[in-house]
């Protein structure tokens, strides 16, 4: 079957599927054809064939033809529970895994590192730079205590994780995104300090995803060709 043709057919659907399509569309459409892949219900190639449809899609309406005939596209997800504003009590040591420290100078964390429980950083007439976007994530909580004097700490977490903010600023600024995960084991980023006369923000990194979370699907997908195989 043309996929391709096919959603290129005029479509007598709601004006819903006339939409524009967004990546994060994309990207559902294309962890949907993962799990079908894995379940056995699309060949290799159907999938590759479907994934190269996906890309090219300008609408939600041709997205959706791919998963039509998907079961799962059609079963209603379990409601999810936002990220608590806080931390859960115990769960975060008093001592930090990891302190980042910039006074008249900067410093930062970033590229491929895994991310403690608590990360200190102080930005005393300097710059902190905190991008957690390509993290090694070993717990489902994280807090960043950000503590910017005349200085900035600049914070940039994954699409796929959830982000808190509980800090405060004094002739400063302090904002942190409210960004929620749609996947329950995500971790939760929490912000909280203080930016006195300095500023402290918090922001997804666009494009970025824990790769730890999305692995999963990856080694489900292993796991069945293998079986399917016969290894």
């Amino acid at each position: 079957m043309d996929f391709q043709k096919h959603a290129q057919q005029p479509d007598t659907a709601p004006r819903t599927a006339e939409l524009r399509a967004s990546d994060a569309d994309r990207d559902r459409i294309a962890d949907l054809l993962r799990e079908a892949l894995a379940e056995g219900r699309l060949t290799a190639d159907e999938h590759a064939e479907r994934v190269e449809g996906v890309l090219s899609a300008k609408t939600v309406g041709e997205l959706d033809v791919f998963v039509r005939d998907l079961p799962i596209a059609h079963h209603r997800r379990p409601a999810h529970a936002s990220a608590p504003s806080r931390p859960t009590a115990g769960a975060i040591p008093m001592d930090p895994d990891d302190n980042v420290v910039a006074v008249f100078s900067a410093a930062s964390r970033k590229g491929r590192w895994r991310a403690g429980r608590r990360i200190h950083a102080y930005a005393i007439f300097g710059s902190v730079d905190i991008d957690l976007s390509e993290a090694l994530f070993d717990h489902q909580q994280v807090v960043i205590k950000a503590f910017a004097v005349f200085g900035s700490v600049d914070i940039r977490v994954p699409e796929n994780v959830s982000l808190r903010g509980m800090g405060g600023g004094v002739l400063g600024s302090f904002e942190a995104d409210t960004l929620d995960a749609t996947d329950a084991e995500a971790p939760v980023v929490y912000v909280d300090g203080w930016a006195v006369l300095g500023s402290v923000e918090a922001r997804p990194k666009r494009g970025k995803f824990v790769a730890d979370i999305l692995d999963k699907v990856q080694r489900k997908v292993d796991r069945s060709m293998r079986r399917h195989l016969g290894h």
